[in-house]
């Protein structure tokens, strides 16, 4: 599963939205304009099933930039790799996050259906137990009985949302049995907002160094599926917290985006996209000042709408913009 900086390189769903694997190798440093064009190719011949030649823009990338790149790259490089079964390629970029990153993410790895394909591998018990250990250290000075409570709600807010896309995916969206997962995720929802509300009604909203990353993704996940009164109600909170560098920008542009349509706005970061249930067919929500659109996207940390639209099978010009 190669990851994004919104929904993590997950096949972007509406319903889902992760942030994942932010991290510089090497922090501070500027991408050079060659890595940050390969690695949009990468991504591009990734979600064309072209594994191959995914891997090899991942490698030219890193080739570019003096063999340094994305952490997040290095991972989804290993996916190509993986899925372009040279596992020997694969396990270099994995190890090097896990050895010079830290990389700590334990469920991530382990679940990725995209390095299936290294797990008879001797080197694959060595590299999880080295994520292991990162993960160990990294929750250290962390509220552990907070991050097992969160974890938990995690679990439960995609449960049904990936069971959902599933379905979607393989037969549409009027099924019953889309119907009853729909009826037992608003009841989940319902249950994990109650118990988000009381965390920081009583902790305040919680960051990476209290919770850790997926800790502080899952409060975020939880109001921004919950209705609109509570939504507004800690939208302020979630605005202060960024401030405060406890929350991700880019996941507050997807609250705010969801806000303004709700409300009947229009939305300011061209975030949320709409399906049309007996079509299929994506489109954009409508976008005030469109035509500076990705600027804004630009300073929370967001790609062009152009490039993350295509992931919806939207050819979006920037000629199209009003």
């Amino acid at each position: 599963m190669i990851l994004l900086h919104v929904s993590g390189k997950t096949k972007i769903i509406l319903l889902l939205s992760l942030n994942l694997l932010f991290i510089l190798d090497l922090k501070g440093q500027n991408l050079p304009k060659e890595y940050v064009e390969y690695v949009k190719k990468a991504d591009s011949l990734y979600n064309l099933k072209n594994y191959k030649a995914s891997a090899d823009y991942y490698s030219r990338a890193f080739a570019a930039n003096n063999n340094k790149g994305l952490y997040l790259d290095r991972y989804n490089g290993a996916c190509s790799w993986s899925l372009s079964n040279n596992k020997d390629s694969a396990f270099f970029n994995l190890y090097r996050i896990a050895e010079t990153g830290n990389y700590s993410n334990y469920n991530q790895i382990t679940s990725d259906q995209d390095l299936i394909s290294l797990h008879a591998d001797p080197r694959w018990d060595i590299l999880i137990k080295m994520v292991q250990k990162n993960k160990e250290k990294a929750e250290l000075n962390l509220n552990r009985s907070l991050v097992r409570e969160l974890d938990d709600i995690f679990q439960k807010d995609q449960k049904y949302r990936n069971s959902i896309n599933e379905l979607i995916k393989i037969g549409g969206d009027n099924t019953a049995q889309i119907q009853i997962l729909n009826d037992s995720m608003r009841i989940n929802d319902n249950i994990n907002v109650k118990e988000v509300i009381a965390i920081l009604d009583q902790y305040g909203w919680v960051g990476d160094d209290v919770v850790g990353e997926r800790g502080s993704l899952t409060i975020f996940l939880v109001i921004q599926h919950a209705d609109i009164k509570i939504q507004e109600k800690y939208l302020p909170l979630m605005e202060k917290a960024v401030k405060d560098g406890k929350a991700s920008a880019a996941n507050l542009a997807l609250l705010q985006d969801r806000v303004a349509l709700t409300n009947g706005k229009e939305q300011i970061f061209g975030t949320q996209v709409i399906r049309d249930p007996k079509t299929g067919i994506y489109t954009v929500a409508p976008i005030y000042d469109e035509i500076n659109v990705d600027k804004r996207r630009d300073s929370v940390g967001l790609e062009s709408l152009a490039s993350y639209l295509k992931r919806y099978g939207i050819d979006y010009m920037p000629s199209r913009k009003k």
